[in-house]
This record gives structure tokens, C-alpha cells and sequence, in this order.
């Protein structure tokens, strides 16, 4: 085990503050370093993709798991992964693809933590249909306050307070998950342009459920008719015969001879800090003209690896610098369904005020899973990248917050770094209850986090 004192931010690179960065080897060393945190406590800390504070604890202890990565056992027949809970996605699917598996649910990074991954209870392309990935959890250990490792199983109160808890319920140290059967490493995908976002709702409302994973990217500086215009991109895992079918590069002889290949493109990163102001009205307003241009009206069934279909800015180091050093906030929401004409709203809004947003996804979320302070409930999800120095920023944001809280909707806590804690009740109901028993699992508040304090959690 060793520790340095360092300055930890979120990859939003915003508000960074001093903690004691704690990398961990073994499970003795994870109980030792829990016993022995001192009064400002300690936070588990994956890959670090956690967008604002959830992962920074000013003045005390930040646990990095990274070290705790070794899969333990695989059911090649069953379809399971008994894995550590620093094991990242990208080293899963590794080893999982050549098996004939893949993650059941994966956010738009691999680049995330078993651990991570139960925290904040990602969610993916496919909520609509698979849910979120603690729906795929059997069972996971939990170091708890007392130094004591509890097993966890699915369906008892702690696993729904820790799955979505951001690691305030104690430290995961293994977790075993149940997998995504698959014939090959390829996706078919259909894509097509949508004019406005009532467009784009009824297209994603129709035909939904004849695919499992879905997006929609949107064109935030569109305005009058055009607002919402979005380029809708939605597939299915490829089988074996659309291998044997096609005539595109990604299904040629090398994809047949290996389907199960798992191949990750890398580009140069971006310098370590770009001028700022790179990213304006205009140059964004240019971006999005081209990407929605370039996007076919209407195509099926084109061939596309995992990677690019998934996590397309995996293949961009440190893609986050593109923001300058001001850095960018993330910000992600869900309303119900009935709640459209709030969606509409914000998006009016969000493109009256001029935001320079390139990286702007909405999604349909299906039902809910039982964690207490898991984001997604059925409903529509945007979520939208915006450079933190964008004058009037924070109004616009708070007033946005107001408009989600007033129809029961929430903002994700897993990219927050604004949040009013005022409006926490209103958009999480079982916020009493994680609060009563964290108070009674962790008395002394041994696991808190700059994200906890900020809202009193």
C-alpha cells in the first residue's frame, strides 16, 4: 500500500481538491486502510470517469482500486464473472469476447470499474430493455465501516442502497455478474436523421424494442423548426450470418476467420491543454452542421465493432481536454413519460441560451431497478457536455434543475458537481431511508466524499 497527497478532480476537471491517494493491493491492505483513514474518512475511487465530486474526499482519504484487479472465476457455461472490483469493462470484455460474452450493460466508456459501474449504477444504450448494470449483479463483498467484509446479495437493503450509493455504503472489493451471450464482436446498425424532436420521440417511441441499444444525438444550436434535430443510431449484437452476408470491411474475411475479435482503435490525444474559447458557438454550430449532414437519411444493417458503436471517444486519450482548462461540466437528467413537453422545454431553452454542446445524447430508460439512489426511471434521459468558463452557465443549470425537480424527475448524481441539495428529496424519494442506514451502518462517516458533503448525504 503506498499514499501521496495530491490534488484529485473528476474527469470534468473542475474543482479539484487535496486528498490522500491511498493505492490499494489486497483486501488486507483494503480493511487496514478503512480502520486507519483518519477523521475526514476515505472514498473508493476507480478509473476516475465520474464526472464531478463523487470520487474526491478534500482533506482525507481517496482509496484507489485500481490495484484490485484480477477476474477469479468464469462460468463459460453459465454466463458469469467473478471479478475484483478494480476490474475495468475494457479488461472484461478482453477476456469475455473470445468466450462468447459480453457485459451486460455498458456506459459510453469502458474505461469504468466493476466497482464503479455497481456505485453509481450505470446505465447504457440498452436501459429499455436490460436495465441497469446492478440488475446483472448476483452478489457482491462489501468492506464495510467496521472493517468487517460482508457478502451482499441481490433483493436485501444494502444492495439497494449500494448499487447507485456512489461507494458511501463501504468499499466493494469483488462482485460476480451475470453476462451478455453474443455470436461475434460486431453490431448491426441502422441509422437515420430525425427533423425536430417530436420526430425523434415518435421514432424512438415506435420501433424501440425491436432493438436493444439506442441513442440519439442532437443538434443543441438548432432553432425554430429545426430544434431537436438529432441523428437517431440504434442496433442489435451481430450474428454469426450477417458475418457470412455482408460485403463491408467490417465483415470481411479477417471478421469471419475471428468473429469474437476484440479490437480497439487509438487516435493521438489532444495536447494537454487547448486554448480556451476553442470550443464556441460557431465552431460547434459548424461540428454539428457537418455531423448531422454527414449522417445517411436512412441505413440498416451496416457493420460496426464494439468500440466504435459504443465508446467512439475511448479511441481519444484524455478526449476531455478538448474543454481547455477551464474544463466541462456534464449534465444528465431524466423526466417521466407524460413529462414531454418539460424535455421540449429544456431543450428550447438549452438552445435559446446558445450552449456549445458537440456531445449532446437523448435516450428512453425503462423500468426502474431498486436501488434507493439509482438515476434512471422510465422516462427520457438527455445528457449534454458543456465548457465549464460558458458564461452564465450556472443560472442556466439551476434553473433547469428547477424545471426536472417540478415534474419528479432527477439529474445523475454520477456527473454532478452543481447540484442544489435542496432539490435532493424531491428528485431521489428513498433518500431518507439511504440516509437512515448509512447512519446506522457508518456512524462516524468513515466513507464520505466531497459529493456527500456538498449534499448531505
Amino acid at each position: 500500500m503506498s499514499a501521496d497527497t495530491v490534488p484529485v478532480t473528476g474527469w470534468g476537471r473542475t474543482a479539484p481538491t487535496v486528498a490522500r491517494l491511498t493505492r490499494l493491493r489486497s483486501y488486507e491492505e483494503a480493511v487496514a486502510a478503512v480502520r486507519g483513514c483518519g477523521a475526514r474518512g476515505g472514498i473508493p475511487r476507480g478509473l476516475g470517469r465520474a464526472y464531478g465530486d463523487a470520487a474526491q474526499n478534500a482533506g482525507g482519504a481517496v482509496f484507489d482500486m485500481t490495484g484490485l484487479d484480477r477476474v477469479h472465476a468464469i462460468d463459460a457455461d453459465g454466463g458469469t464473472v467473478l471479478c475484483d472490483a478494480g476490474v475495468s469493462l475494457h479488461r472484461l470484455m478482453e477476456v469475455l469476447l473470445p468466450l462468447g460474452w459480453f457485459v451486460p450493460v455498458t456506459p459510453g466508456t469502458r474505461h469504468v470499474t466493476v466497482g464503479g459501474a455497481i456505485g453509481t449504477d450505470v446505465h447504457g444504450k440498452n436501459h429499455h430493455v436490460s436495465g441497469s448494470f446492478s440488475r446483472h449483479v448476483l452478489s457482491f463483498e462489501l468492506l464495510t465501516a467496521d472493517g468487517e467484509i460482508r457478502t451482499v446479495r441481490r433483493g436485501t437493503p444494502l444492495f439497494d442502497a449500494t448499487t447507485g450509493g456512489m461507494g458511501l455504503t463501504g468499499m466493494i472489493l469483488t462482485a460476480t455478474v451475470q453476462l451478455q451471450p453474443v455470436e461475434t464482436s460486431l453490431m448491426s446498425v441502422d441509422t437515420e436523421r430525425a427533423r425536430d424532436l417530436d420526430d425523434l420521440m415518435a421514432r424512438l417511441t415506435a420501433t424501440d424494442q425491436a432493438y436493444r441499444y439506442s441513442v440519439a444525438w442532437i443538434d443543441l444550436l438548432a432553432r425554430g423548426a429545426a430544434t431537436g434535430r438529432a441523428v437517431l443510431t440504434r442496433g442489435n449484437h451481430a450474428p454469426l450470418d450477417a458475418l457470412r452476408s455482408s460485403g463491408a470491411p467490417e465483415g470481411g474475411t479477417r471478421a469471419r476467420r475471428d468473429p469474437l475479435a476484440f479490437r480497439t482503435p487509438r487516435f493521438p490525444a489532444p495536447p494537454a491543454f487547448l486554448p480556451e474559447g476553442l470550443l464556441n458557438r460557431t465552431t460547434v454550430g459548424l461540428f454539428n452542421e457537418f455531423w448531422y449532414r454527414k449522417a445517411p437519411r436512412a441505413r440498416t444493417g451496416r457493420l460496426q465493432r464494439i468500440p466504435a458503436f459504443f465508446h467512439p471517444l475511448d479511441g481519444v486519450p484524455h478526449w476531455n481536454r478538448v474543454y481547455g482548462r477551464g474544463g466541462l461540466v456534464q449534465y444528465q437528467f431524466v423526466v417521466g413519460y407524460g413529462h414531454e413537453e418539460a424535455l421540449h422545454r429544456i431543450v428550447r431553452r438549452v438552445s435559446g441560451h446558445r450552449c456549445p454542446s458537440f456531445l449532446a445524447v437523448l435516450k428512453r430508460f425503462g423500468d426502474a431497478d431498486p436501488g434507493w439512489l439509482s438515476f434512471p426511471v422510465p422516462g427520457w434521459t438527455l445528457a449534454l457536455d458543456l465548457p465549464a468558463r460558458l458564461p452564465g452557465l450556472g443560472p442556466l443549470l439551476d434553473a433547469l434543475d428547477d424545471e426536472v425537480a417540478a415534474v419528479g424527475g432527477r439529474v445523475y448524481l454520477a456527473k454532478d458537481s452543481r447540484l442544489r441539495p435542496e432539490l435532493l428529496a424531491a428528485m431521489y424519494p428513498r433518500l431518507d431511508d439511504f440516509r437512515a442506514l448509512r447512519a446506522e451502518l457508518d456512524p462516524r462517516g468513515v466513507f464520505t466524499s466531497d459529493l456527500s458533503r456538498r449534499l448531505a448525504l
